[in-house]
């Protein structure tokens, strides 16, 4: 069987690490999951991810992370592959997470390294190999060296992906030449998934091989992320280059509000809110907007959808 349809569909294109909605007293917000995850399918996802960095997931306990897990499975109704991320310090906590979403009828669970201890890459591929041998699930492999300190060498990727679970890796790295590198290592291969994070990124990294992306901004307008990794697979470079123009508008403008290191959270949701998907409120550490940055970000939002209904995205 194709790692592509280990899970319920062929696993290619947009799918959004899907930020996690939450009241002001930190409790899941159950109706904006729903009403969040009826925004993503409607706009026409491939999948929706969950418990990513977008997601806020180390901010989050566990009782809500399988809370929402269970309510995003259950919206979600098979319609679309549920991608579950299962990063922890702990490998005992990762593997009890990815059992839960297997019950709760995920399709495959996503794993960064162990943050906070150094490790080199023999040991890296301890870990992973136990973690894969330990859950009874498809896994995806994450690259995420910005916030694990931590990168997954392109030669432990090739050598993890001979275990049967592991069926594909998603990297945020930014790195073209990594991820250029992965693609040629992986040319024969074609049913391991490579995905990348930076949706700045996705079209090109689409064009040299890889199997789609794991776009921020497509919680907020799906339609544009879809409609440009369409253009890429038909290598329509006026669509392409049209749609990027958004892409890069939205990175710019929705992500660069108050010149935080966490400016990319708080624009993504704080935008979203105004578009009533969610409500403006943050898993500790991280704080709302003060109101000018509020308004400051309301305006650059306007003009994005203004723009959108004049191409008529």
């Amino acid at each position: 069987m194709s790692r592509l349809t280990i899970i319920n569909s062929p696993l290619r294109g947009i799918v959004p690490p899907m930020i996690t909605p939450l009241n002001s007293d930190g409790s899941l917000d159950a109706v904006s999951v729903q009403k969040l995850i009826e925004h993503l399918i409607d706009g026409g996802v491939h999948g929706i991810f969950i418990h990513g960095t977008t997601g806020e997931f180390s901010g989050l306990s566990y009782s809500i992370r399988r809370e929402l897990i269970s309510l995003t499975c259950e919206q979600v109704a098979g319609r679309v592959p549920v991608l579950v991320g299962i990063t922890d310090v702990s490998i005992e906590e990762s593997i009890a997470l990815a059992d839960y979403a297997k019950e709760a009828g995920a399709d495959a669970v996503v794993a960064a390294p162990p943050f906070y201890i150094t490790i080199d890459q023999s040991e890296m591929y301890s870990y992973f190999k136990q973690l894969a041998d330990g859950i009874s699930i498809p896994m995806f492999l994450y690259n995420m060296p910005s916030h694990t300190k931590l990168i997954i060498e392109m030669d432990t990727v090739v050598k993890l992906s001979s275990h049967e679970r592991i069926i594909g890796l998603k990297d945020s790295s930014a790195h073209g030449v990594y991820f250029q590198s992965l693609c040629h290592a992986f040319r024969d291969q074609p049913d391991f998934v490579l995905m990348v994070g930076p949706e700045e990124m996705m079209a090109e990294t689409v064009l040299m091989g890889s199997h789609g992306g794991v776009c921020g901004g497509a919680n907020l307008f799906p339609e544009v992320y879809v409609a440009l990794y369409k253009a890429a697979v038909k290598r329509d470079f006026d669509k392409i280059k049209e749609y990027q123009a958004v892409v890069m508008e939205i990175s710019t403008k929705i992500y660069q509000v108050g010149g935080y290191k966490s400016s990319y959270m708080k624009g993504l949701k704080t935008a979203m809110s105004f578009k009533g998907l969610c409500q403006a409120q943050f898993a500790s550490p991280l704080y709302p907007f003060s109101e000018e940055e509020v308004e400051e970000l309301r305006k650059r939002l306007i003009e994005i959808s203004n723009q959108l209904e004049l191409k008529k995205v």
